[in-house]
């Protein structure tokens, strides 16, 4: 059991074997090369294959080790950022593609469960979107109103959620959404992926290094070998081969999630939003013992920009304390875990031809903390654009769309980035590195540089150069994760500066003594 995006082990990830794959030792040849095996590139991968096209999936982690096995694997049409945003940004017409689309996703995943025969906890339940204590509800009346010119015509407004434990007040029911185990459910579809014909290739020798589009379409790994395909899929959470034009469209954020026992029935199963900023999102997921009398509620909420927080122990604090206040009957807290969101400037992923690329190199990111379906959703348009059937959804998520109502959200978070080269010329962290204690890492001026410094459980130290090989911003350690965080793009880092989150796709410089 181990992840590649961090210390802190999901429920996912401790609940299900890892799923094998392949070493990379030789060229190969695919009619597509997808690059990330997580929710979008398998999903991308497995349509692809029952289309009877060759298909080769290259991920430097483990399959799903990325942050898809970090999600809260919600399954749902009701969005993080409302239908009436939909309206204002991409018109009524816009907002019901939305709608229909991650509706149909729902429905593309229990497809699969069913037909597959996928053991994978799917089950459909409600969703309920409310709002805290004594704060106004126009907020779900513009909602309501909203969801059903999008077509959400079932969607209703509802005395209570159904908790006992505490009392919501008039909420919104999104009925018919779903839940599953994503790393169960992504474990089978590289099984299925193998069954029809493709291969799956993970490890250091499958690491993407370069992609090139055009006549003669291939990927390199750092492993030295090539695949050659005639379109590449991109599905790296964030793009590794886009050095500006996606990243100034949308900004990484960090969010933590706890997961905590309670007596199984305690709580129905359900899908539960409230809308605070920072709002929480609430499921119940079963536990793996047939005959267990408990079962894990997952809490997530507190988020942050990446890179921007340090104070990892109080977010995961204030999670606790609003749980055990709403659902006194919690026993113990067994997970604690974070992921990283990408949120793009107008609420929708990027999924489509990669700007200013050429026209076989797709790729989808921007899941808006819609990882699942919108990662659903990319298969589904993906597969079209590349087998040539028109999907009338890929205007609406097109990645060189120029949403003008969004223009504010554009201008303040690349005046965020901005402010991050600040660190500059701000002190270190500790003046020498003799103060970083084992097991953590601290950035150490160097004269005019910066240097990040970690010293592993066993007193060795490692030297970095703190700056990253993306844009230049200077990275923060995150002592929740062990990890490197870039404060502008999002791009991390393991304690000893390998890569393991884009846009950046090489190690941070080694500094010697």
């Amino acid at each position: 059991m181990r992840s590649d995006s961090g210390r802190t082990i999901s429920l996912w990830r401790a609940t299900a074997p890892e799923a094998q794959a392949s070493a990379m030792k030789s060229d190969a040849r695919a009619d597509v090369c997808v690059v990330g095996a997580g929710m979008a590139g398998l999903t991308t991968a497995y349509l692809l294959g029952r289309e009877g096209r060759s298909v080769v999936v290259l991920d430097d982690g483990p399959i799903g080790g990325g942050n898809t096995e970090r999600t809260t694997a919600h399954l749902t049409n009701a969005l993080d950022d409302r239908y009436f945003e939909m309206e204002r940004l991409h018109g009524e017409r816009g907002a019901r593609i939305v709608a229909e689309s991650h509706t149909a996703a729902i429905n593309t995943i229990e497809r699969i469960v069913q037909e597959e025969g996928i053991d994978c906890d799917f089950e459909r339940v409600d969703g309920y979107l409310f709002t805290p204590p004594r704060k106004s509800k126009k907020i779900l009346e513009d909602e309501l109103k909203a969801a059903h010119r999008s077509g959400l015509e079932t969607v209703e407004r509802v005395r209570r959620a159904p908790l006992e434990s505490f009392d919501t007040g008039s909420a919104l029911r999104f009925p018919s959404q779903g839940q599953f185990h994503p790393m169960k459910y992504l474990n089978s579809l590289a099984e299925l992926i193998r069954r029809d014909g493709g291969l799956i290739f993970t490890g250091g020798a499958a690491h993407a290094e370069e992609i090139h589009g055009g006549d003669g379409a291939r990927v390199t790994t750092s492993g030295g070998y090539t695949v050659t395909a005639s379109d590449i899929v991109v599905a790296t959470n964030s793009p590794i081969n886009d050095r500006f034009e996606i990243h100034t469209k949308q900004a990484p954020y960090m969010t933590y999630v706890i997961g905590a026992r309670v007596p199984r029935g305690s709580v129905p199963h359900a899908l539960y939003w409230d809308t605070p900023d920072p709002y929480h999102y609430i499921r119940v997921q079963k536990a793996e013992e047939r005959d267990a009398e408990y079962e894990i509620l997952i809490i997530g909420g507190e988020d942050h920009k990446a890179g921007q927080e340090h104070d990892y122990s109080r977010r995961y604090s204030r999670l606790e304390r609003w749980a055990r206040f709403r659902f006194p009957q919690i026993s113990e807290i067994e997970f604690r875990w974070s992921g990283l969101v990408f949120e793009t400037i107008d609420g929708l992923a990027f999924i489509g031809h990669n700007p200013l690329d050429d026209d076989n190199v797709y790729i989808a990111t921007g899941d808006s903390g819609m990882g699942m379906t919108h990662g659903t959703i990319a298969g589904l348009i993906l597969t079209d654009l590349i087998v040539g059937r028109d999907n009338h959804w890929a205007e609406v998520y097109d990645p060189s769309r120029k949403t003008v109502s969004a223009i504010g959200e554009f201008a303040k978070e690349n005046l965020n980035v901005i402010a991050q080269y600040t660190d500059y010329v701000t002190p270190g962290e500790v003046d020498d590195e003799s103060e970083v204690k084992p097991g953590e890492g601290a950035l150490v001026r160097g004269g005019l540089s910066k240097i990040a410094v970690y010293r592993d459980e066993d007193g060795v130290v490692h030297r970095m150069s703190a700056v990253c090989v993306h844009l230049g911003c200077i990275v923060n350690w995150n002592s929740n994760e062990k990890t490197w965080d870039c404060p502008c793009h999002g791009s991390r880092y393991d304690s000893v500066g390998r890569v393991i989150n884009g846009p950046a796709n090489r190690d941070l410089e080694p500094v010697s003594d």
